[in-house]
């Protein structure tokens, strides 16, 4: 059997089919596919705390140097195995390289989010056509509010936390109440996180590394958080709040104890290295300064099953 495209592959009240080619059930299964947005037309906005304190202090974007690094990031992908599929390039979405918000990617087939900011509302169209193109089902829609797709991760099979900040923020609790309905009756186990709109997403401070290993900002996680990763064995990597704020948490994994990460990222390289992981560090320095990391950058299309 082969997947194919539809509109609405949810049955309502759960019992939906996992894909037969495509699909996650975790964040750090082998990477065989991942969706990439492109960055031809990439320009720092206004968008969150950190592109907003990148144009406060008059920081220089160069969009060339943007787009090479942009082209070592998808060769990092290709080294270490990855196929790497791009969203056509649209010029009136300069956000649209942050490819985790706009879907998120399910066993189930892709959820079409729902985004806060109206510059961004047109990569959802674009994120449909690209499932439609590589013949992936979509599960749904999130039709609640607001919902982007850095607040939904996967921790382990059949397990997903679900960050929200509210009407201020980029993911409303309304949202995230309508997914975790969805995934319940799917039979999955859903932890709600209420988080600060200054962290925007919860890929920023959680992030999964590899079987029971985490890399967590301690210091912006709610202990709640920390303590239900901890009831379910999962080891923490601490992240030093400052690598926060300069994406330093937000990395990719790629499976068989292997990382991507950016360069700058030098507290958390160090770390993982020691835990014995396989590190791919791409420079993306022109890139994060507008809001967003190599996780932000990314949906996994194909991960083997974790």
């Amino acid at each position: 059997m082969t997947d194919q495209f539809s509109l609405r592959n949810r049955v309502e009240g759960g019992g939906t089919q996992p894909l037969q080619q495509w699909g996650a059930d975790c964040e750090y299964g082998v990477l065989k596919d991942v969706l990439l947005g492109p960055a031809d037309h990439y320009e720092w906005l206004e968008t969150s705390s950190v592109s907003k304190k990148s144009i406060r202090r008059k920081l220089k974007f160069d969009a060339q140097v943007a787009q090479q690094q942009h082209r070592e990031m998808v060769s990092a992908y290709e080294t270490a195995g990855v196929t790497c599929h791009i969203h056509e390039p649209d010029p009136s979405l300069p956000y649209q390289v942050f490819a985790r918000d706009s879907s998120v990617m399910t066993p189930f087939g892709a959820i079409i989010t729902s985004m806060a900011n109206w510059w961004r509302r047109g990569e959802n169209y674009r994120a449909i056509e690209t499932y439609a193109k590589l013949g992936i089902p979509i599960y749904d829609y999130v039709t609640a509010g607001t919902f982007e797709g850095g607040d939904f991760n996967i921790i382990e099979p059949n397990t997903v936390l679900i960050g929200w900040e509210g009407d201020e923020g980029r993911s409303q609790e309304q949202s995230a109440e309508q997914l975790k309905n969805w995934f319940e009756a799917e039979g999955w186990e859903v932890k709600l996180a209420d988080i600060d709109p200054f962290y925007v997403h919860i890929d920023l401070m959680v992030v999964m590394l590899a079987p029971k290993l985490a890399a967590v900002c301690l210091e912006s996680t709610d202990p709640e958080i920390v303590d239900w990763l901890k009831s379910k064995q999962i080891e923490i990597i601490s992240v030093p709040f400052q690598d926060t704020l300069d994406l330093g948490c937000n990395v990719v994994a790629l499976g068989n104890d292997r990382i991507l990460l950016p360069k700058k990222s030098t507290v958390l390289k160090e770390k993982a290295r020691a835990h014995g992981l396989e590190i791919f560090d791409p420079d993306v320095s022109m890139i994060t300064p507008g809001g967003g990391g190599v996780h932000c950058m990314c949906q996994a299309l194909r991960r083997l099953p974790g």
